[in-house]
């Protein structure tokens, strides 16, 4: 039971409950364990080097765009091979 919420409170991303009941409180942990598992399935089917919270940001932004969720994980994995900081700006390009 320890193993449990060390594992929650390490890998699920529960900032706050927004409810306080018994079944609230259960509800909302599985289904963060069950986002958890169905993004490492992706994760491994796709082949991604990425992190699962990578992942779980890219598909928080694209969450209402109209895109397949390989397109939108493509961007990051191309983000990648350039190497570096995606955020760094490019003072000289040669």
């Amino acid at each position: 039971m320890v193993q449990l919420f060390k594992f929650i409170k390490q890998h699920l991303c529960i900032k706050s409950f927004y409810g306080t009941s018994e079944n609230a409180v259960k509800t909302q942990i599985w289904i963060a364990v069950s986002i958890y598992v169905l993004v490492a399935i992706v994760r491994k089917r796709l082949r991604l080097e990425v992190s699962s919270y990578q992942i779980l940001q890219i598909l928080s932004l694209t969450l209402f765009e109209k895109m397949p969720i390989l397109r939108a994980l493509e961007a990051i994995d191309s983000q990648n091979e350039l190497g570096g900081d995606p955020n760094q700006l490019i003072l000289f390009e040669f």
